[in-house]
């Protein structure tokens, strides 16, 4: 392989890791897969992905959900 072919083998590799089915969200993050179901089918909260029959979530969208329902201490 060439260097050309490394290059687009790494950001495919990438790009996978950023995007995770909903058993990888459940084990990463806690959401339970039926919170995850009933969030997909009333349009709430998390954006996913339909890729064929898959079901993707994009962790950096699940990472700005979860930043965006911090709750600061206040003093």
């Amino acid at each position: 392989m060439n260097n050309s072919e490394n290059e687009v083998l790494e950001s495919t590799a990438m790009i996978l890791q950023e995007y995770i089915n909903p058993n990888t969200v459940h084990k990463d993050y806690g959401f339970s897969i039926s919170t995850l179901a009933k969030w997909r089918m009333k349009n709430l909260h998390l954006n996913f992905y339909k890729m064929g029959k898959y079901i993707k979530y994009k962790r950096s969208e699940i990472i700005e959900f979860i930043e965006s329902h911090k709750i600061v201490k206040v003093a």
